[in-house]
Order: C-alpha cells, then sequence, then structure tokens
C-alpha cells in the first residue's frame, strides 16, 4: 500500500463522520493481513517461532512458572478468517500465551498503597494514571500471582467497554489487576506490542462478536479468548509492521487534528456570520444588513454540514422574523399604532428588544382571546362522545391526528370548545409554548384543556404569532411565563401576560412567507446532510478499496 497516495485524497473524504476512525481500522486491517510493509524473503518463518514458544511453555511449566495447559485444537481451513502471506502462520491465542486468566477479587481501598488494584476504570484512553489507582488487601502469595508485568496485556471482560485493551508498557508502582479483567502472558518470543496491534483489528474484533452473543450482557470468557486464531508474522517483520502502524497512527493524528481545526473555523465562520446577521441594523446600514444575508444564504449549502448549524440558522431566521430584519419595512403599510387606536388597544409598556418605529408590542391579553380546552372527567362529563385534540397531537406548525380521542361534550359546551380556521392551539405542557395554527382540516373536533386556544379577531396574523412564540422558546424569553420547577407549565396567566411585537399586517405576511421559504431551504439542507455523508462514506470506502486493490479512485 502507498500510504502517500491514500492520505493524499484526504481532503476529498473527509467529510464522511468517521473518516479517520475509518483509516485507523483500515490500517490495522492491512497490518495484519501483511499488506502494510515489504515481506524479507530471508525472516525466519512464523512457524518457527511456534516452535520456540513451544519449547519455552515446557520449560516454564518445568521449572513451575506456570501451568500446564491442554493442547490448543487444530485450526481448521474454514476458521481462518483470510489467507495470509508466506512466512506467517495462523494460531489461536492460547498457543502465543503463557497464561490467560482472571483477575483477583478484592475491594478497592484509597487508604492502601503498598499494593495497587488496577481496575478497568482505571484504564482510560490506553492509559494509567498509577498514582490514582487505589490499594486492595491481599497476601503475599495472590501478590506473585497477579502481579502485573511489562508485556501484560488486560482486557475487560463484561460491560460496555468488553474486548478493550490495554498493554502494560511499565509499572512504576506493584499493583496486580481486578477480577473484571483478563490477563494474557504472552510469549517472550512474540513481538507484545504485534499483540496488542492484534486484538485491536477489525478481525479481532469479529471473532469476539462472535463469541460474546447470546447474553443478555456481553462478557467474554478466558476459553473464548484463548480460542481466537491470530495471524502470526516473522518475529522481524511483526516490529516493521509495528513501526508502520506507529508512523500511520501518528499521521491520522495529524489528519485528525486538522478536521479538528476546519470543522472549528468552518463553525467559527458560520457563528460569526449569524452573528452579524442577528446585529440590530443602525441607520444606514440596511444594505450592509442585506449584503451580509445574501453572502450568507449563498454559501449556505458549503457552511452547513452539521445539524446544529441548520439548527442555528433557523434561530437567526426567526430572530430576523420578530425584530424587523427579515423582509423590507414598506412606508406604504399602514402603521401598527394606527389599528390599534382603531380598536382602541394601548400599546405595551414593555419592550424586551429593538423593533422598527411602525412595529408595536402588546400582550396576548390585550388583542387576542385566549381559554383552555375542556377538563376531561370520565366521571363527570355528559353528552356525545366527540373528538378532541390533546397537547401530544399538537406539533410545531402542524398537526398529528392521526391518534385522536374522544371524550363527551354536551351541546351546550360545543360552541366554547370548537375549533375555527385560524385559531392557535397552544401547548400548555410537555412542550409549554408549542404551537401550530388550525387550518380546519377536519370539521367536529374540539380541544381538551391540556391546549391553550388563541383566537384574534383582526391585526394579528396567527402564523406571525406562532413566528413569535418559536423565537420566545429558542431565546428563552417565553420560559419566564412558565411555572413549576421540575414540570413546566405554560398557565393561561402566564400565555395572557406575553409581550409580541406587531408589524403593519401587510408586513407580518411578507414575513411569513418569507420564512416559510427559508424554512424550507433549511429542510431541503437537512436532507441534503445524510446524502452527503452518504457520498463522503462511499468515496471513502472506494479510496480505501483503491488503496488496497490498486484500482482507480473515483473522481
Amino acid at each position: 500500500m502507498n500510504p502517500g497516495m491514500l492520505f493524499s485524497h484526504f481532503d476529498r473524504i473527509s467529510d464522511a463522520p468517521d473518516a479517520v476512525p475509518q483509516l485507523r481500522r483500515f490500517i490495522l486491517d492491512l497490518a495484519v493481513r501483511g499488506k502494510l510493509v515489504e515481506e524479507e524473503p530471508k525472516d525466519e518463518p512464523a512457524s518457527e517461532l511456534i516452535k520456540r514458544i513451544q519449547v519455552e511453555k515446557a520449560r516454564l511449566v518445568k521449572e513451575g512458572k506456570t501451568r500446564a495447559a491442554e493442547p490448543a485444537t487444530p485450526i481448521e481451513k474454514d476458521e481462518e478468517p483470510f489467507q495470509v502471506p508466506y512466512g506467517w502462520c495462523w494460531a489461536r491465542l492460547s498457543t502465543l500465551s503463557r497464561r490467560i486468566h482472571y483477575g483477583f477479587t478484592a475491594s478497592a481501598n484509597k487508604s492502601i498503597t503498598d499494593v495497587r488494584l488496577l481496575r478497568i476504570t482505571d484504564i482510560q484512553d490506553n492509559s494509567v494514571d498509577w498514582d490514582s489507582v487505589p490499594g486492595c488487601e491481599i497476601s503475599v502469595g495472590e501478590v506473585e500471582q497477579y502481579k502485573l508485568g511489562k508485556g501484560d496485556i488486560l482486557i475487560a471482560r463484561t460491560g460496555g467497554t468488553v474486548g478493550k485493551t490495554f498493554l502494560v508498557r511499565h509499572v512504576p508502582v506493584t499493583a496486580v489487576f481486578a477480577s473484571y479483567l483478563i490477563r494474557v502472558q504472552g510469549s517472550c518470543e512474540l513481538y507484545d506490542q504485534y499483540l496488542k496491534l492484534f486484538l485491536e483489528s477489525p478481525v479481532y474484533w469479529r471473532q469476539l462478536e462472535d463469541g460474546t452473543r447470546g447474553g443478555a450482557q456481553p462478557n467474554v470468557n478466558g476459553q473464548t479468548l484463548g480460542q481466537m486464531t491470530v495471524a502470526v508474522p516473522p518475529l522481524a517483520e511483526q516490529h516493521r509492521i509495528v513501526a508502520k502502524v506507529n508512523e500511520l497512527m501518528a499521521l491520522c493524528d495529524r489528519l485528525e487534528a486538522a478536521q479538528a481545526e476546519r470543522e472549528s473555523r468552518r463553525s467559527q465562520l458560520v457563528a460569526a456570520s449569524l452573528n452579524q446577521l442577528n446585529q440590530p441594523a443602525g441607520a444606514g446600514a440596511t444594505e450592509t444588513f442585506r449584503e451580509h444575508a445574501q453572502f450568507y444564504l449563498t454559501h449556505l449549502p458549503r457552511l452547513t454540514t452539521c445539524p446544529e448549524h441548520i439548527k442555528q440558522l433557523r434561530q437567526t431566521i426567526l430572530n430576523l422574523a420578530v425584530r424587523g430584519q427579515l423582509v423590507p419595512q414598506d412606508p406604504n403599510d399602514e402603521p401598527t399604532i394606527t389599528l390599534l387606536n382603531r380598536i382602541r388597544v394601548k400599546p405595551s409598556e414593555l419592550e424586551p428588544f429593538s423593533i422598527p418605529p411602525s412595529w408595536v408590542w402588546v400582550s396576548v391579553e390585550q388583542i387576542g382571546e385566549s381559554r383552555l380546552g375542556k377538563m376531561l372527567d370520565k366521571g363527570k362529563n355528559k353528552g356525545t362522545y366527540r373528538r378532541y385534540l390533546r397537547n401530544v397531537n399538537v406539533r410545531w406548525l402542524d398537526f398529528d391526528i392521526s391518534d385522536v380521542l374522544e371524550m363527551r361534550f354536551e351541546d351546550t359546551e360545543l360552541d366554547e370548545f370548537t375549533l375555527r380556521r385560524g385559531d392557535v392551539l397552544i401547548c400548555e405542557g410537555g412542550e409549554p409554548g408549542r404551537a401550530a395554527v388550525w387550518d380546519e382540516r377536519e370539521k367536529d373536533i374540539y380541544f381538551q384543556k391540556a391546549i391553550h386556544r388563541v383566537r384574534f379577531s383582526q391585526g394579528v396574523s396567527p402564523h406571525f404569532f406562532v413566528a413569535t412564540l418559536q423565537e420566545a422558546v429558542q431565546s428563552g424569553r417565553l420560559s419566564t411565563h412558565f411555572t413549576g420547577v421540575t414540570i413546566k407549565h405554560f398557565t393561561g396567566k402566564g400565555l395572557s401576560s406575553f409581550v409580541f411585537p406587531i408589524p403593519p399586517l401587510a408586513e407580518q405576511h411578507r414575513i411569513v412567507a418569507k420564512v416559510d421559504e427559508l424554512m424550507a431551504l433549511c429542510d431541503r439542507l437537512e436532507e441534503q446532510l445524510p446524502t452527503a455523508q452518504t457520498e463522503s462514506r462511499r468515496l471513502l470506502e472506494a479510496v480505501l478499496h483503491q488503496a488496497l486493490n490498486g484500482n482507480d479512485v473515483p473522481r
């Protein structure tokens, strides 16, 4: 494989969500297949290495330093995951190990420092902070049995980290290992770093998954590990493989850092662009604002590479909409104050943020009629069963009426709880403030007490009002009207006191149309994200395949 060729394509494949992790797995896969470094015909075959391991194990048994193990079962041809190069051989992990056994069972005690008890939780990112490892009570004889040494490989045998490995490179303190770990003591004739590398490769993980299936909780035992097949290269090649893997993993580290830096800069550009759009435009700044907005919308597809970017964009659209910065004001529009004077409504004295001169602030109770729906009480409700909406039927900007229940309504209650086109329905609990405008898609549907109904007589577009609710929810302004500590409720009192800005009615309609247009653009961008990621992933796989097999890389 030519690593330079592979990594030269990284700028084309790095948008795949897991580009660098896939490269790391690919490197390990190549390494254990003998396709990462050149073979040397003069290297001693691995079969000779296996013979020396057997001699070493026999000597250790004779000296009483290890127990005699049952001979490993022969590896059948169909057990070999792939064909290994000339000079390599397949061997079971038990054949390559002096011993595979479980750790010591004891309670951790931070006050004891003579002998430390290494646990799964002490191993983080292939390293151990030995000073923080607690101790345990253990006899001298048991210390000798479980004492950790250089070259030991520890494997998590249960839980979410099952199969994860740790190579002990040095032990600055006297330490034993805990019972949720399995120790593999490799032969002195085998390069411990190559064995660790193999125990991180895709072929190891596939065997592990096969051996851990069927239980309620994933776990692996010593017998399963011992039966695993390991591709063994000549000893000299093991060292060359580990050196090349270390070189390529260091390159992956640099690629990962470069990728993170690029994404950070992209996010900063998105944040800066949105922040620029969110700044109130001063006198004479309208054209500048339009230029910023046009720049961002032009480069939107390239800037938005993750759902968080699109979420920020949606928030910005609503923020601009309710501040009068999304569409230009028309001097021919009737100022809102003229409408309020005509219907004898005084503007609210509260002004949460700046708005254009032709706009005014009002509260819901000043210009709308609000009420909760009917209480569901099977013991007291009378009348005819009729369909009604619950808060679960109300989604943002839409309704889900696939699951509508029924309760009793008396004839005298129908007018009180009926729904008309243009009514705004708002969730009282669940996700307080979630709202949609009833479009009268169904006849004879009423609403429950868990929902507020707001009805405006004139001067307010219900769709614009819902946009103000969305912005208030996203900015956190609406939460000041909620009650409750853990479970929040948007009470009738809170809704009545909620103030929102009103532009001239014609401008409200223009704003709603522009918001709909931009939100549809956000929807399309959101739909394209998985497609773009899939294409990047396919390109990544094609590049990896080409690096392995020498085929052409797609352009």
